[in-house]
C-alpha cells in the first residue's frame, strides 16, 4: 500500500500561474476591501458587485494554466497516495493531474443557490443577477466567504490525521480554520514547507524548510521524496 502524502496548498502555488493572491499587503483586492466582495454582508449590500467580482475571477482561472508545481505534485501519485487539500478556488491542481483534491473554500467553476449549499452546478460563464436555481434562489458562486462556515474542514482533518508525509505549500497560515489543520498531524510525520517566505510554525525545527517559489520548491521536493 502506498504511503499517504497530504498536501495543504494556498495562493502561493497558483501565483506562478498568474493568479493574484487574495490579499495584498494593503488588505485590498482589485481595489476592493475584501469584505465588500467576499462576505455575506458584502453580498447583502451589493450583490451585483460581488457577482461581477467573482465573474472576473472565473475568467482569470479559465485563462490560467497549471504550472510545474501543480504537475509535480501529480507526479508524486506514482509513489504515494496523494491527497491535496487546497485553500484555492481554482481548478489548477485538477488540470495539473492531481486526482484527489479537496477544496476547503469552494470552487469558482461551480455555483449554487443562495438557499442550498449542497446542490452544485458547473459554471464556466458569468453568473447573472436574476439567474435562479430550480429552488427559486439566486445563483451565487460556490465559494466560502469570510464569516461563513468551512464545511469541508472536517473531511480535511480526517485526511490530515492519516498522513504519513505532509507538505505545506504556498500558504501563509493566516486564514483559520485552515491554518489550524497542521495541529492535527501525528508527531512522527515528516513535514515539509515550500514557500518564498516561510510562514511561522510552532515547531519549525521538525520541518524541512524549502524557501523557494512553488515551482522550484516542488522540484526539490520530488528529488527528496522519490523512492
Amino acid at each position: 500500500m502506498k504511503p499517504k502524502l497530504v498536501v495543504l496548498s494556498g495562493a502561493g502555488i497558483s501565483a506562478e500561474s498568474g493568479l493574484r493572491t487574495f490579499r495584498d499587503s494593503d488588505g485590498l483586492w482589485e481595489g476592493h476591501d475584501v469584505y465588500e466582495v467576499a462576505s455575506p454582508t458584502g453580498w447583502q449590500n451589493n450583490p451585483s458587485l460581488v457577482q461581477e467580482f467573482y465573474n472576473l475571477r472565473r475568467k482569470d482561472v479559465l485563462a490560467a494554466m497549471p504550472n510545474a508545481a501543480h504537475s509535480g505534485l501529480a507526479q508524486l501519485e506514482q509513489w504515494y497516495d496523494v491527497r491535496v487539500i487546497t485553500q484555492n478556488i481554482d481548478d489548477l491542481h485538477e488540470r495539473g493531474g492531481s486526482t484527489r483534491v479537496l477544496h476547503l473554500h469552494g470552487e469558482i467553476l461551480k455555483m449554487r443557490s443562495v438557499h442550498d449549499e449542497t446542490t452544485l452546478y458547473e459554471i464556466r460563464e458569468d453568473i447573472q443577477m436574476g439567474q435562479l436555481a430550480p429552488d427559486g434562489g439566486q445563483f451565487r458562486p460556490h465559494v466560502v466567504w469570510f464569516g461563513e462556515d468551512v464545511s469541508m474542514i472536517q473531511p480535511a482533518v480526517l485526511e490530515i490525521v492519516q498522513a504519513d508525509v505532509f507538505v505545506l505549500i504556498g500558504t501563509s497560515l493566516n486564514v483559520y480554520p485552515a491554518a489550524g489543520l497542521v495541529n492535527y498531524l501525528r508527531a512522527d510525520v515528516p513535514r515539509y514547507i515550500i514557500d518564498k517566505k516561510i510562514p511561522p510554525v510552532s515547531d519549525s525545527h521538525s520541518w524541512t524548510l524549502i524557501e523557494k517559489p512553488a515551482t522550484e520548491g516542488v522540484e526539490e521536493l520530488l528529488a527528496l521524496l522519490q523512492p
